[in-house]
């Protein structure tokens, strides 16, 4: 067996399932579960349609690189979307089955588990830390090492650059960035970015950018920086640098399993020689149902009516007994407990029956500290009487406390 799969955590869901045995939820109540990040928002039909008219398409092999029509309409998307002109839709685009499975392959492609060794050590992985555990899968399984980046809410969720030294930053070779963040929601504003690529100018790593949340925002004038518009902001070109998006979220098409990975021409190629072999061709008629969702856009606005009315109706039950702000983007509240976190979830499960995520599930110790420890995220997933109902059964199970 590979020996680095004895370095995997159980996934979150799994330590939850552990967590809550021997809890018997309040009978009284039905359940409302806001522990999973699951868009639960009615899929648009003219995606359904669409998918329905693709199904001839199942006759065919389909390629790794997907069909021209596809590539062509997620460039045109990154051109309408960020303000980018210019996306080769043949060399700097390619179609993958969601971003976390293309999350995890891509450090496959990318490390090099003998580069580092005349550095002192195995090549390092950094990062965010709360943050999505594909991440340590795909850095362990690559070969590599960990090293997390502390983002503290007292430091307005910043990355702590500090946290590695020169010797340490010498030996990176991927970057993950997160933004809009899970769990914290952070958006990476131009300065944050120039940091970064200052960084990567400096040491020659890569950055992977996830970018799945960033069509769930709250002013419609002012949408997420993304990876690929900051480069072009700050005169650069898309050196050492892909960004990862989905349609899951932005479209509610989770069981699609459709997204891109975009940047970089360089890396790409060799990406997708990886992809090759490794057999991730996306279905035809979901080519065909993601060209229909990729070219509209008016679904996705009222996708996002919908979270920024729970959002502005949740957000102040919450604030005066778990201290919830909006966060930037994305559809998580990140909230301080008064108990543990892991205290928390069993007891309001047994008492109101509302299922919420230990915010030291999504996090490791670093530097001294769980970051996630004294947090839960809430995903406000389901439809907005369930979750006004969801905060008034946390007001009152935090009143008794």
């Amino acid at each position: 067996m590979n020996p680095n799969l004895a370095r995997l955590h159980p996934y979150p869901f799994e330590k939850l399932r552990q967590l809550f045995a021997g809890v018997t939820p309040n009978p009284r109540l039905h359940e409302i579960r806001l522990s999973i990040g699951e868009p639960q928002h009615a899929t648009p039909t003219f995606i359904k349609e669409a998918l329905t008219a693709g199904l001839g398409g199942l006759s065919n092999y389909p390629t790794t690189l997907g069909i021209p029509g596809l590539r062509r309409a997620i460039a045109d998307w990154l051109e309408r979307r960020y303000a980018l002109a210019d996306i080769d839709p043949e060399t700097q685009v390619i179609p993958i089955n969601g971003s976390r499975e293309a999350l995890f392959a891509f450090a496959q492609t990318v490390i090099d588990p003998s580069a580092s060794l005349a550095l002192g050590g195995a090549p390092l992985v950094v990062s965010p830390n709360p943050f999505y555990q594909i991440y340590e899968g795909a850095a362990y399984l690559a070969g590599a090492d960990l090293r997390f980046l502390n983002t503290l809410p007292e430091n307005g969720f910043a990355f702590d650059y500090d946290g590695l030294s020169d010797e340490e930053w010498r030996r990176v070779q991927l970057f993950f960035v997160c933004s809009p963040g899970n769990p914290t929601g952070k958006t990476l504003d131009l300065d944050d970015w120039k940091k970064l690529f200052a960084l990567s100018d400096r040491y020659g790593f890569v950055i992977a950018s996830d970018e799945c949340y960033s069509e769930i925002f709250f002013d419609e004038a002012q949408p997420p920086l993304g990876g690929l518009q900051a480069a072009r902001q700050l005169g650069r070109n898309f050196d050492r640098l892909v960004m990862f998006s989905s349609l899951s979220k932005r479209s509610n098409v989770p069981g699609m399993r459709s997204g891109f990975v975009a940047g970089d021409a360089g890396l790409l190629k060799q990406f997708l020689l990886y992809r090759t072999y490794h057999g991730s061709a996306m279905n035809p008629a979901v080519q065909t149902a993601s060209i229909a969702a990729w070219k509209e856009e008016t679904h996705v606005v009222a996708n996002r009516r919908l979270y920024r009315e729970k959002f502005e109706a949740v957000t102040p039950r919450l604030a005066g007994v778990l201290g919830a702000t909006m966060p930037d983007a994305s559809f998580y509240l990140w909230v301080r407990t008064p108990l543990t976190d892991t205290e928390f979830a069993r007891a309001l499960v047994a008492d109101y029956n509302v299922v919420v995520l230990p915010g030291s599930f999504l996090a490791r110790e670093a530097q001294g500290v769980n970051p996630g420890a004294g947090f839960v995220r809430i995903a406000l997933v389901a439809p907005i009487a369930e979750c006004l109902e969801a905060a008034d059964r946390m007001q009152q199970f935090v009143s008794k406390l």
